[in-house]
């Protein structure tokens, strides 16, 4: 019996002496304060289950780069350096300071001559997916943080086989983590078939801790160097079928024309920072006509640099606008940066709408949603409720030419840990069509009155106070 004891002992103090180390370890990197005080909570509260937590999704590595620095630029040079294929822009006059920005973070070029198609369901978005994919002739370059092997899934599998059968280089990126719900032989038949596949961060369980929580979130699609698909659906049948309590609601664009290349190259920057082969022939950035009128930016944001440029680039926005500001988005933990813009452009008289699912896919990230309702309509901040279903959408629309849409929800996961994507659209027409897109969506939407959210139970409230304090890490 004193064996056994001084057995539990033992492991009592080396959890301690761990769990302590742990702290200090947190406290050292230097996080964002409200980030680490979380992470102290998790491991103080949750013993031995906040350090499994913490082993899995809390470390950070981003010092540990996927890819050079010298290299990243060698493939951003050779993949946006062909000054032939980019014309000499003007930045539109009132986003100029935005588009100054984004060039400088990430080196992301205004692009003109695009062409922008909107889908915001999923059945007209895989009809013009498959109907592009059956006319690709040189290459077919495919990205989704999702890919799973359903009905959707295996109808995408079965063209992608048949063109790499005919000679076509066809390239596939899944991410590990977010297909896992797919059979591994349902890649490895793909790639037996002339597929070339390749699983970013594939997870094995000795480097679990470092690759779990950096996922590639974009989803992106590359055909020829001439079409190009970006948005928040991945592959899988919900975003046809809907879930139990509605339809899936999301939005995705086709583009058409030069800013293709810019998606081009972010794929192939992964393709490298996956498979470490430089690809960067002329085949696959051809010299494309003008297909429209579109000025656009393609940013990317990711656990590997200094800024986290997404985040930033939405924060100029928001401060720039001076009309409205409409965001849909499927989750809503935001930065208290990104909270103080929203308040302060609605406290100056813009017209800012925030639209929000009433039901989510994802509870605990949802009730941490429901913490910050609050502040923002003291504020007079519009807030909707989508009523129909789940809403997927991340799509913004500030003033009367800017439209953001793409992979990136407005949470710290999208903005800190995910590699993301999204498309800075400049253009009255692009962002005509996103507004309709918004007004639609609103006579399936409830308002919500501060009497009403005022009603909530102290149960609600202190159960979404207690989630918030987690929001951080979320």
């Amino acid at each position: 019996m004193e064996a056994a004891n001084n057995l539990i002992l033992f492991f009592q103090i080396l959890y301690v002496v761990t769990a302590l180390g742990t702290m200090i370890v947190v406290i050292s990197e230097n996080r964002n304060p409200l980030k680490t005080i979380s992470w102290v909570l998790v491991l103080l509260l949750l013993p031995l289950v906040g350090l499994i937590i913490y082993y899995f999704f809390g470390e950070d590595n981003r010092k540990q780069r996927l890819i050079s620095h010298k290299m990243y630029k060698k493939l951003n040079r050779r993949s946006i350096g062909r000054k032939e294929l980019l014309e000499t822009l003007n930045p539109p006059t009132d986003h100029k300071g935005l588009v100054n920005l984004l060039n400088r973070l990430k080196g992301a070029p205004l692009y003109g001559g695009s062409k922008v198609t909107f889908y915001s369901d999923g059945k007209t978005k895989f009809d013009a997916l498959f109907e592009e994919l059956e006319k690709a002739k040189k290459h077919i370059h495919i990205q989704y943080y999702i890919f799973l092997d359903d009905h959707i899934g295996c109808r995408v599998r079965d063209i992608l086989v048949r063109k790499a059968k005919e000679g076509i280089e066809v390239r596939l990126i899944y991410d590990d983590v977010g297909s896992w719900k797919a059979k591994r032989n349902f890649f490895k038949e793909m790639q037996a078939e002339g597929v070339q596949v390749q699983p970013f961060l594939k997870v094995a369980f000795k480097f679990l801790t470092s690759r779990v929580n950096y996922r590639n979130h974009r989803k992106i699609v590359v055909i020829d160097g001439e079409i190009g698909f970006v948005g928040g659906m991945n592959i899988a049948d919900r975003y046809i079928d809907g879930v139990g309590f509605g339809i899936w609601r999301d939005s995705h664009i086709k583009i058409e024309g030069k800013a293709v290349a810019g998606l081009q190259t972010i794929f192939l920057i992964d393709w490298y920072s996956s498979r470490k082969e430089f690809l960067a022939s002329d085949s696959y950035y051809p010299i494309l006509e003008s297909r429209g009128d579109n000025l656009m930016q393609l940013v990317t944001s990711g656990p590997v640099g200094p800024y986290k440029d997404i985040h930033l680039g939405i924060l100029q926005s928001i401060s720039n606008a001076k009309e409205c500001i409409y965001i849909q988005t499927p989750y809503f933990v935001p930065t208290d940066p990104l909270l103080l813009a929203i308040q302060m452009a609605s406290m100056r008289g813009v017209d800012v709408r925030l639209m929000l699912p009433r039901h989510s896919d994802t509870t605990f990230v949802h009730i941490a949603s429901m913490s910050f309702l609050k502040e923002i309509l003291d504020a007079k901040v519009s807030v909707f409720f989508y009523e129909a279903g789940f809403l997927h959408s991340k799509l913004m629309v500030i003033d009367n030419s800017l439209t953001i849409t793409g992979s990136a929800n407005m949470d710290a996961r999208s903005f800190e840990h995910n590699f993301e994507v999204d498309a800075f659209i400049y253009n009255e027409d692009t962002c005509k069509q996103a507004k309709e897109i918004f007004f639609k969506d609103m006579e399936q939407s409830t308002l919500l009155s501060v009497e009403e959210w005022d009603k909530r139970s102290r149960f609600e409230k202190f159960k979404e106070s207690v989630t918030r304090l987690f929001s951080p890490l979320l």
